[in-house]
């Protein structure tokens, strides 16, 4: 079994998530007393979402770089960062390291050609919904992406970090989230990537009548099979 390092804290409570869903995985295919080997380097959220609002993205890579140049050094044989917002940064990761990087929206991609879809929804944080770095990742795989209006994208953003990244789960938010989903549908989505690590904490399958795509859970499964490879 390989050693997954995992840059967690952006938020805790979706690393939580990783955690316990690698965990879960491992034990169901080995089963006994098997769980994951992995290294988890919890960051603290307030300095990278400093670094994320005022736009000082190759600050927060280099952070993120260290980081994942010590999970190198620790043992890690390959590395997830547990959000998607933070993909943007990594080039700057892949720099300070010789192991590779599991990217969340490749793991996606793959689970949404799997379901034969052609048009997907985009939910997450508004630099993932509106900047290039996550959406042509999905695209160059023949994927259509749509994002919400900018009144919604602005709410769904409010809601991921002012609720969610806090562990505050609001009926209210989970309303207006599957209205926003419903318009996604009407224009044309198939099904709906929650492309935010927090959003699964909210969202779950009986809300939306289209599939959902939970990037938590496809990345963390994902990170299981990678370290069962031979």
């Amino acid at each position: 079994m390989k050693t997954i390092g995992l840059i967690g804290g952006m938020s805790w409570e979706s690393s939580v998530e990783y955690y316990r869903i690698i965990n879960e995985e491992i034990k169901n295919r080995l089963g006994g007393l098997h769980s994951a080997k992995c290294l988890l380097y919890s960051v603290d959220f307030e300095e990278i979402e400093r670094f994320q609002a005022g736009g000082e993205w190759e600050k927060a890579g280099k952070l993120l770089g260290d980081v994942a140049h010590s999970l190198e050094k620790g043992g890690a044989d390959f590395i997830v960062i547990c959000t998607n917002t933070m993909h943007r940064v990594i080039d700057y990761v892949e720099e300070k390291i010789r192991i590779p990087i599991l990217h969340i929206a490749d793991t996606t991609a793959k689970q949404i050609k799997k379901s034969n879809l052609h048009t997907v929804g985009l939910l997450g944080t508004k630099y993932t919904m509106e900047q290039d770095f996550y959406k042509s990742r999905i695209e160059s795989n023949g994927i259509k992406v749509l994002v919400p209006n900018g009144a919604e994208r602005e709410m769904v953003n409010k809601v991921i970090y002012e609720e969610l990244c806090l562990g505050n789960i609001q009926q209210s938010s989970r309303d207006y989230y599957k209205m926003v989903i419903k318009n996604l549908v009407d224009n044309g989505a198939e099904g709906i990537i929650l492309g935010c690590t927090e959003i699964g904490l909210l969202v779950k399958q009986e809300d939306s009548e289209v599939p959902l795509f939970d990037t938590t859970v496809i990345h963390a499964v994902a990170a299981v099979n990678a370290a069962l490879e031979h």
